[in-house]
């Protein structure tokens, strides 16, 4: 009520303006109105373009739902609805307080929010990386360090180190956090839900704590702690026991933060951003993850995943391995010694120089053994892959082979003609037959026989192979799309030809029920008052038009035979004969009709009685409508 008051208080002070004469002064407050309109619209565009700040107005829903429009208050000027939709007066504020209270966001106060909120997740992913890369890179040069006895655990260069890792490491704990704060969010907008805590289940409860969990792990600044580490050597009979710092326990899980590559790639990926990809995946029930990224990148560029993965994981897992086992054995101190420890153990070689003495150096091992395995195959398969001849490579190849099989067929058949006519020739057509040569071409007509058979043999091989199951699948595909054109057609077809049918049997009843309208007809023009006689051409065209009638008559008839039974034929011939004699009576009736007509006019005129007309006469009355006989 507040606000309609205050608007049709600006309304009334604007009318009274113009009323009292005050018109320069309403025209310069309309020119500023308007232009505070454009600079306000112009800095809203802006600010969702993302040029002025961040999404300050999506606070507040600035859809034209929730603008006060005409709608909701009438306004007699443009000055007054200028006002009421731009300006950021007392009427505004309240309007929109009751907008906050009363309405709910909109789809497109959700949409606008939610890609803020995907532009603000990917950029706390990237810090995310970037801070715990920097903890992994500060933790190997402080243990480097430590290694090359530049300066011992207590000195102030490692603490100073190891709290520049501490403060990168709560940095990236508060960062997970807030990345979680913005999965929950994002939650909320697709699913409409108010309470953010709706969102919070077990399964995200126990990725965020297992995520703070592995970020968390660090060397802690301050005086160093030694334990000793007792392993036996690799001869088996001596043990060793050395004092070990903790933070070697405590740097070795750090290497586990780089699961935030992953993520980063997800992010950043061409088919995660893209509105159309996410479109077409969520239409075919795909989950755009980690996952699916890695497989769309092994197969747009396998070589290239394959050669970072393995040279990430060689340099990572050779300098763990000199971490655990240079307090043991002083070859593993040379990182080019546990090196080439990893390349033997990944290629499941094992040359037995150089072996790990500890559990931890081990494990490693064990993990490089499999990780190298698997590596391996993948190469193979990437291998076949890329030795594959492609489609088009294959039809080319098959059809060069066919050829060549083809000339061998006619080359052996040919072979085959020939050794059966000298055989015939040496045995039948001489005086002497000579067994040596008959023998020889025997031979060769066994080995042209036996050629011609491995030719058919290598064409049926070959048309074998040439049906894979990408030219069955393509084939089939073909096949099914011709049907359902074929079947498409035929609908249409058929369709066609159901209203053909029918606009011919409404054609076909019009012209049966012309003949009786034409009789119709000529049965209301006997009955008009000053009718005649028509004359001869007159009765031989109605004759013709009975024709007619009595062929579409038999022409139906001979079509209804089909479907009646034989009883009901012979007495349709029995009326059809009757009504043939009534017919030529009645020809007969109006032919002497024709001719009485004639005479009567070449006859001359008879005396006219002076006494009262009979009722014989006549032509005293026009024709009855009875039959020709009556007449």
């Amino acid at each position: 009520i507040d606000c309609a008051i205050i608007a049709e208080e600006d309304t009334s002070r604007s009318v009274l303006l113009e009323d009292g004469g005050g018109r320069e002064e309403a025209r310069n407050n309309n020119k500023a109105t308007k232009d505070n309109i454009i600079s306000d619209i112009g800095a809203d565009i802006m600010r969702v373009n993302g040029a002025i700040g961040s999404f300050k107005q999506l606070q507040k829903p600035t859809s034209m739902q929730s603008l006060p429009t005409s709608s909701k208050m009438s306004f007699n000027d443009e000055t007054g609805a200028g006002t009421a939709l731009v300006e950021k007066g007392d009427s505004g504020k309240c309007m929109d307080d009751k907008q906050k209270k009363d309405n709910k966001p909109n789809a497109g106060y959700r949409l606008g929010k939610r890609k803020a909120l995907y532009e603000r997740r990917r950029k706390i992913s990237d810090y995310c990386l970037v801070l715990g890369m920097a903890g992994i890179l500060l933790m190997i040069l402080e243990t480097e360090l430590i290694m090359a006895k530049v300066y011992v655990k207590d000195s102030y260069y490692s603490l100073v180190l190891k709290a520049f890792i501490s403060l990168s490491t709560f940095c990236l704990i508060g960062l997970i956090l807030a990345y979680h704060a913005v999965e929950i969010q994002l939650f909320a907008i697709d699913n409409c839900v108010e309470d953010w805590r709706i969102a919070i289940s077990w399964k995200r409860s126990f990725q965020l704590s297992l995520e703070i969990l592995i970020c968390a792990v660090h060397p802690i600044p301050g005086d160093s702690f030694f334990f000793i580490w007792k392993t036996e050597l690799y001869d088996g009979q001596t043990v060793s026991e050395e004092p070990v710092p903790v933070d070697i326990l405590l740097s070795i899980p750090m290497f586990m933060r780089l699961y935030l590559i992953a993520r980063v790639m997800l992010l950043h990926s061409k088919l995660f951003t893209d509105a159309s990809s996410r479109s077409i995946g969520a239409l075919n029930r795909i989950n755009f993850d980690t996952r699916f990224v890695l497989k769309t990148l092994m197969h747009i560029c396998p070589g290239t995943v394959m050669l970072v993965f393995t040279l990430s994981m060689w340099i990572i897992t050779s300098w763990l391995l000199r971490a655990c086992e240079s307090y043991f054995d002083h070859r593993h101190e040379n990182i080019l010694n546990a090196m080439w420890m990893i390349s033997i153990t990944f290629l499941s070689v094992g040359y037995g120089d150089i072996v790990p003495n500890t559990y931890c150096g081990r494990t490693i091992a064990i993990a490089v053994g499999c990780m190298g395995a698997g590596i391996t195959a993948l190469i193979v398969a990437i291998l076949s892959k890329k030795l594959e001849l492609s489609r088009a490579e294959k039809h080319v190849h098959f059809f060069m082979m066919d050829t060549q099989l083809s000339k061998r067929l006619k080359n052996a058949a040919a072979n085959v003609l020939r050794e059966t006519w000298l055989i015939y020739k040496y045995t039948k057509l001489v005086n002497k037959i000579d067994a040596g040569k008959v023998r020889a071409h025997q031979r060769k007509f066994l080995q042209a026989i036996h050629s011609l058979r491995k030719v058919k043999m290598g064409q049926r091989k070959l048309a074998e192979n040439q049906n894979t199951l990408v030219d069955i699948a393509k084939t089939q595909g073909q096949i099914h799309d011709t049907v359902s054109d074929v079947f498409t057609k035929t609908s249409t077809l058929e369709d066609r030809v159901n209203k053909i049918e029918n606009t011919l049997v409404s054609l076909q009843g019009q012209l049966e029920k012309l003949p009786f309208l034409i009789a119709e007809k000529v049965s209301l023009r006997r009955n008009e008052p000053h009718y005649s006689l028509p004359p001869v051409r007159d009765l031989d065209r109605d004759r013709n038009s009975r024709e007619i009638h009595v062929e579409r008559e038999k022409h139906v008839e001979s079509r209804d035979k089909l479907f009646e039974p034989r009883e009901q034929v012979e007495h349709r011939e029995r009326e059809r004969r009757h009504e043939d004699v009534s017919s030529d009576l009645r020809d007969s009736a109006e032919s002497t009709r024709s001719e009485f007509h004639q005479l009567r006019k070449t006859s001359p005129p008879r005396r006219r009685q002076q006494s009262a007309p009979s009722t014989n006469t006549l032509t005293q009355y026009p024709p009855s409508q009875g039959s020709m006989s009556q007449i």
